[in-house]
């Protein structure tokens, strides 16, 4: 899987092959959708009840394609066990910057509760280092905006999007300043790649 973001493949349709073991060029668009409701819902420990909800298929069918997954990439299951254990063990979580989220219901005697509590602790640590990671762009966003004294500011950030208002004669190179900033924020095993568009709006 590493390697498929190292050479910027479509994620969801490799994950669709290596689960279902068909060949990359054979895998149809019903595969690839529930192979990236696979890849989201692992993440939040999604049940297999919950998949089959997800995706439309029985719950015997999304308890396979778990298991399968698991299977293929043991170092998720890894990740997903030692990140519940650290969580019972010191009672929070950390994202890649030390940032801590507590689970303190990781040891309710309530499974419903519980359980819970282990999906918060499996998930944080992604989400909350991609927030981090944002966080880290924008400010160095503001700091090359500042620096070269560009008629620019930041507007909004949506979840991973930043968005950015600047004058027109300028769009290019304020769009080349968030590329390279958000592309260096972290250094991670695999590249972080920035998407960037333009709009433009017209003055009345």
């Amino acid at each position: 899987m590493i390697q498929a973001f190292r050479e910027n493949k479509d994620i969801h349709r490799t994950t669709a092959s290596t689960i279902f073991n068909i060949p990359l060029e054979e895998v149809t668009d019903t595969y690839r959708r529930y192979a990236k409701a696979v890849n989201f819902g692992i993440i939040y420990g999604i049940s297999d009840f919950g998949l089959s909800e997800n995706v439309g298929i029985t719950v015997k069918e999304a308890k396979k394609y778990i298991e399968d997954y698991l299977k293929k990439y043991p170092k998720i299951k890894e990740y997903m066990d030692n990140t519940k254990n650290i969580a019972v063990e010191k009672g929070y979580v950390e994202t890649k910057f030390g940032r801590r989220r507590y689970v303190p219901n990781i040891k309710s005697q309530n499974y419903i509760i519980r359980e819970q509590a282990k999906r918060i602790a499996m998930n944080a640590p992604i989400q909350g280092t991609a927030a981090d990671i944002t966080k880290i762009a924008m400010v160095k966003i503001e700091e090359r905006i500042k620096k070269e004294k560009l008629n620019a500011k930041i507007l909004l950030q949506v979840h991973d999007e930043i968005i950015v208002e600047c004058n027109n004669n300028i769009k290019d190179k304020i769009a080349n300043i968030l590329k390279e900033e958000m592309e260096k924020a972290a250094v991670l095993q695999v590249p972080i790649i920035a998407d960037i568009r333009i709009s433009e709006v017209m003055d009345k």
